[in-house]
Formats: structure tokens, C-alpha cells, sequence
């Protein structure tokens, strides 16, 4: 099968459940989090994603999702690090619009924090490098929400501004790959967004018990 990259989130972190911007502020994983990380491996699997390579962002959040989800990081790349928010770190939506309004990193870069233009710089490095590895196999990157959607953007030559129509959940699975399978192909996005599915509840079966005939009855 011709090789891909998955871009890997890492799970919930206190911040990213309550929707705080977090780049250099360094969370660990809630529980939920943890959860999230360990069901990443029945998700690669189901798409046939075998790593030759794993990278990961430098942030604690990252490395421990690929921990739990029995990835062996073989680089931690500063690249893969989440958009510098500058005098957002820490905030919400609903803190910045009121003297920002509709603001997101995506068009307007972050005050005192990354443009647009520097996230795009960083994504294209990465991808150059991630072009290469493909030659090994597939290659996986843990890192970030908003720095996954700006490699997702440029991976299809599309402006950074792009990233602002895509998603990308906690412990969510997105995947590059080329429309020939060879690392010079047309680039395509395999796959956006993917997370596990809950698993179905089960029904209760009708207690069975017996009547004074024995018969049985529900």
C-alpha cells in the first residue's frame, strides 16, 4: 500500500475542553484525554496505517497521547508545535470577540504570537521533510488542532487561510496522502477529522424465569 502521513491531535486537555487557545502553555491529558489517546490505535488500524516513522511536537500533551497510544516518537520536531497565540494564550472565543471580533489565527495571526505567514513557513518544513520520509513508510506527526489544520491546508497547496474550514477533534486522525501513491503525486486529503465511533449500548435481554407449569417465560 503506498505510503501516507497521519496527523494525530493529542487528547483533551483542561484547556481544550473548556475551548482555551493553548500552544505554549504545557497540559497534560485529562482522564477523558487518555481515553481518547488509547482508542488512536484502532483507528490507524482500520486504515491501514503501519508507522515506519512517528514525530512529535515538543509539547508534554503530545508526547503523551503517542505514548498511550503505543507510538514510539523517533523525532520531536519544534515545527510541529501548536500556532503561538501571543496575548490569547489562555483565552477563549467568547474572551477575545468582544474587542476582536470573529478573530481566528487563520486570518488574522495572533497578537505578540505567529502570523499566518509564519505557521505556514513551519508547515511547509515539515511537509518537505514528510515528502521525504514517505520513502520509509508511512509517517505519523502528533501534535495540535490548529497547526494540523495549517498542514492540511498547504499539503493540498491550498493558503494557510484554508485550515479555517476543517476540523480536527481531540485524539482525531487525519491522513495526506498523493492521488498516485508516490510521494511526487498530486497531493490529496485521505481522510479529515476521524474519531472512534461510541461503542453501541447494549440491549437488556427480558429476564427469563419459570412458572409453576416449568414452563419459561419472558
Amino acid at each position: 500500500m503506498p505510503s501516507r502521513i497521519a496527523l494525530i491531535r493529542h487528547g483533551q486537555t483542561e484547556w481544550s475542553a473548556n475551548g482555551r487557545h493553548t500552544s505554549v502553555t504545557d497540559l497534560d491529558l485529562t482522564p477523558e484525554g487518555e481515553e481518547q489517546a488509547r482508542t488512536i490505535p484502532a483507528i490507524l488500524a482500520g486504515l491501514g496505517i503501519d508507522p515506519a516513522r512517528v514525530w512529535s511536537s515538543p509539547r508534554l500533551r503530545a508526547q503523551r497521547t503517542a505514548a498511550l497510544a503505543g507510538l514510539t516518537v523517533d523525532e520531536v520536531v519544534d515545527d510541529l508545535a501548536e500556532w503561538a497565540y501571543g496575548a490569547y494564550e489562555g483565552l477563549t472565543k467568547a474572551e477575545i470577540w468582544p474587542t476582536d471580533p470573529g478573530w481566528t489565527p487563520f486570518t488574522a495571526g495572533a497578537p505578540g504570537g505567529e502570523s499566518a505567514e509564519d505557521v505556514a513557513a513551519r508547515a511547509d518544513r515539515v511537509l518537505g521533510r514528510a515528502r521525504d520520509a514517505l520513502a520509509e513508510g508511512d509517517l505519523v506527526l502528533v501534535c495540535h488542532g490548529h497547526i494540523s489544520r495549517s498542514l492540511m491546508a498547504r499539503w493540498v497547496e491550498l493558503p494557510i487561510s484554508a485550515g479555517g474550514v476543517l476540523a480536527m477533534g481531540p485524539a482525531a486522525v487525519s491522513v495526506l496522502a498523493t492521488i498516485d501513491g508516490t510521494p511526487a503525486g498530486d497531493p490529496i486529503l485521505d481522510h479529515v477529522n476521524l474519531i472512534p465511533f461510541p461503542r453501541p449500548a447494549k440491549k437488556q435481554q427480558p429476564a427469563v424465569s419459570a412458572d409453576p407449569q416449568g414452563q419459561t417465560r419472558a
